[in-house]
């Protein structure tokens, strides 16, 4: 939890209703208005400064409180940079191509709706982007299925079923990172931890999508088009293995997550520099400006151009922002007083899991905004899980069983409207086949709790 001690003591009905108008206003600006998350929740910093002002906490105190927010999200702040540096050393050595390319390689036979599954969550993994991958292979996937006269609301189902396993699995992940930071858990140890609810979520859902696969083999010649475009980057050679395989050894070894991605990028960019045909002087900006892919195709194009720190900087502000708004919450004694009733309430190991994935789910469902569901159910939680002898990578794997993969479910959230608008199929129509969105909460009610003890 935030180091900050609350300077008032409002009662649990005010404190409800002045959290809730606040929700409330987010939501109105990001569902309504459609604004960037960045401008609700400034203002409701405003408010709760005002709030503060009026209960006889210093300005002093109030910002104290807002800084030592944001510094509690440092460690995940510098993670961000370097996962736009890894992202973009790792397109020049062709790591990210290589991957893609094997994951188009499964593409054929009878299993369609469970190959688009699998081959978005190979895809999803090595992106560590479910909107990226979405917003590129998945609207491949889709153009296919249309000319094949296939289901276009299971094949989105699939498709953004493997592009939000992709998102939680990936140590490329913004949402993995900051689940991890947020609670304070090792990055590679919260994903060895959510595969035990996340790898039955995908063997099931890839059975259930095998299941409702037509029972004739279909010809995907879209395919081969990826194929020769990533080709003719020239950027896959063998060497583009070796960055992947760095990082899985770091990983195995317990490497903390910054020096594997820093180990893994640097190898990467001087492998890039020898085989990309980039000169360095050009190597080295893509660390800041990412990689632009310059193919006759516009799908890979679109696919590889992507990566540098400057692509971190929208989450690195919203992040910064929202962790100061978590502090103010604490220090005028909004979330202490919430909390308390719950430390009342939730004793049962099983009923604390629940409670977690609902105020995910209920924070995604208000506002629409996975970073928030995140890092406000992470910090409300903390204190709780610790006081029950619940160890917190049980409370990061809910936060992303619950808060990350939840919100493509929801018609207003970010991520819905988004998928929605680039694949032609609204919100509603693929939920009932997001299979592996719809199952993750479930198993980590279900069974969570057998593994949540320290």
């Amino acid at each position: 939890m935030f180091p900050i001690k609350p300077k008032h003591q409002p009662s649990l009905i005010e404190s409800v209703l002045f959290f809730v108008f606040i929700i409330g206003l987010i939501s109105f600006f990001i569902i309504n208005l459609d604004t960037v998350p960045h401008i609700p929740i400034l203002i409701g910093v405003f408010l709760l400064v005002a709030y503060g002002l009026i209960n006889r906490i210093s300005f002093k105190e109030l910002e104290d409180a807002m800084v030592a927010g944001a510094k509690s999200g440092m460690g995940a702040v510098f993670l961000f940079l370097l996962i736009g540096v890894l992202i973009s050393s790792w397109m020049i050595s062709g790591t990210i191509p290589a991957l893609i390319n094997t994951g188009f390689s499964l593409i054929g036979g009878t299993w369609f709706y469970g190959i688009v599954f699998a081959v978005t969550s190979i895809i999803g993994v090595s992106l560590g982007s479910s909107l990226t991958t979405t917003a590129t292979v998945g609207v491949a996937f889709i153009g296919m299925a249309s000319a094949m006269d296939a289901s276009l609301a299971i094949t989105a189902g699939a498709i953004v079923s493997g592009a939000f396993f992709g998102d939680k699995m990936s140590p490329l992940s913004d949402t993995t990172n900051l689940a991890s930071t947020v609670v304070g858990v090792d990055l590679f140890e919260h994903i060895k931890h959510i595969s035990l609810t996340t790898i039955p979520a995908f063997i099931i859902s890839f059975i259930l999508f095998v299941i409702l696969s037509p029972n004739h083999s279909m010809i995907l010649s879209g395919i081969d088009e990826y194929r020769a475009a990533l080709t003719a980057t020239n950027l896959i050679h063998w060497t583009s293995w070796i960055p992947l395989i760095i990082l899985v050894v770091c990983t195995i070894y317990k490497v903390s997550a910054f020096i594997a991605l820093a180990l893994s990028s640097s190898v990467a960019t001087l492998f890039a520099g020898m085989t990309s045909g980039l000169n360095w002087s050009q190597i080295w900006s893509t660390w800041f400006n990412g990689y632009q892919a310059n193919t006759n195709f516009k799908p890979v194009n679109e696919l590889l151009t992507k990566g540098g720190i400057d692509s971190m900087l929208f989450t690195v502000s919203l992040v910064i922002i929202a962790l100061g708004f978590g502090g103010l919450l604490f220090v005028t004694g909004i979330i202490p007083s919430i909390l308390s009733s719950f430390q009342q309430k939730l004793r049962k190991v099983r009923s604390i899991i629940a409670s977690t994935a609902a105020t995910a789910i209920g924070i995604n469902v208000l506002i629409g905004e996975q970073y928030l569901s995140i890092m406000l159910t992470g910090e409300t939680f903390k204190s709780v899980y610790q006081d029950a002898g619940l160890s917190k990578k049980a409370l990061s794997r809910t936060l992303e069983d619950a808060g990350t993969v939840i919100n493509p479910l929801v018609p207003w959230s970010v991520c819905g409207v988004f998928i929605a608008d680039v694949l032609g199929v609204s919100v509603l129509t693929y939920l009932p086949f997001a299979f592996f969105c719809l199952l993750s909460p479930v198993i980590t009610v279900l069974f969570g709790g057998k593994s949540a003890m320290k």
